[in-house]
């Protein structure tokens, strides 16, 4: 099966269609339960809930998942029966097979019980019609002229002891988003020298900074206590997603201390210096990271109680 070790779980639905061509007369008979076998729509729904669950089983690349939805819905037409299937779960892969799988099991149940009284039955129009929760549903254009920064802190690597790995990897995930080419700077771990450096990003209208190096339990790891001098209000969230993340892969990810927030309309975040643990945090929060543009470029802030005791008062 093809690895889907780095994607994130989010909650996946989909749903699916399909029908069997029949003779009206077909269609009356399975609705009296006129026919040798009876109860062909119950059966039917009931074949497509344990074909979706058996999925897996059938189709050789599809993972293994805890389903928590499985609708089948059976509907007499005029000259055909339509299967329709919804299945849904928190997962990281989607359920568009077992959707399929669900639709395809019911009506070859249906041909099956219903065969012989017609002989020119036909299955027809298997589809998807609907997905959601894939990694495409949390795509976020940039917007033009958005500007980025990496900023590495690490002694050994401005030294020249040591390659400064996670940088560039950093500055390449970025332009794999569609930015232009992101400022590099590889500073000591030296606090004062950090602070300015984001201050100074900060004052030149960059949008989004990263920083890899110095969110761990050294001495010499002062890049959060830098970051933190800067930031005016810290987002949580961001680093709790990228630990939850990589806490599965590593009980280590727990000793990260990093951090992220906003000083005017600039994002900090603050990533490991280790390769491995700089692409955990990315395959944790990119590209979604990029949706806090649109409240902080168009948010409006609410206006204060006093301003509307104020607007009250006029």
């Amino acid at each position: 099966m093809i690895s889907i070790e780095h994607k994130i779980e989010t909650h996946r639905t989909a749903k699916a269609e399909g029908f069997v061509k029949m003779a009206p007369e077909t269609i009356r008979k399975a609705k009296a339960n006129e026919g040798p076998k009876k109860d062909v729509f119950i059966t039917a729904r009931v074949a497509g809930v344990m074909a979706a669950k058996k999925t897996p089983d059938l189709i050789p690349d599809c993972h293994p998942l805890l389903l928590e939805k499985v609708e089948v819905v059976v509907t007499p037409l005029e000259d055909s029966v339509k299967v329709t299937a919804e299945v849904s779960c928190t997962a990281k892969t989607g359920v568009e097979m077992e959707a399929l799988a669900a639709v395809s099991a019911a009506c070859l149940t249906i041909y099956d019980m219903l065969k012989p009284l017609d002989k020119n039955m036909e299955i027809t129009g298997i589809k998807l019609t609907e997905k959601t929760g894939g990694k495409s549903d949390f795509k976020h254009q940039v917007p033009a002229g958005f500007r980025a920064a990496v900023v590495t802190s690490s002694d050994r690597s401005h030294q020249g002891l040591r390659e400064d790995l996670s940088g560039p990897y950093l500055i390449e995930v970025l332009k794999s988003l569609g930015l232009a080419e992101p400022s590099y700077d590889l500073l000591p771990d030296d606090k004062t020298l950090l602070v300015s450096k984001l201050n100074s990003l900060c004052e030149s209208g960059v949008d989004l900074i990263l920083t890899t190096g110095g969110t761990g339990l050294s001495p010499r790891d002062v890049t959060v206590e830098a970051a933190k001098e800067v930031i005016e209000r810290e987002i949580p969230g961001v680093m709790e997603a990228a630990r939850a993340y990589g806490q599965k892969k590593t009980p280590y990810a727990m000793l990260s201390r990093g951090v992220a927030g906003q000083k005017g309309k600039t994002l900090i975040v603050t990533f490991p210096g280790s390769q491995g643990g700089c692409e955990d945090s990315v395959k944790a929060l990119f590209p979604y990271l990029l949706h806090a543009y649109k409240p902080m470029k168009t948010g409006k802030p609410r206006p204060s109680a006093a301003n509307k005791a104020g607007e009250k008062c006029d």
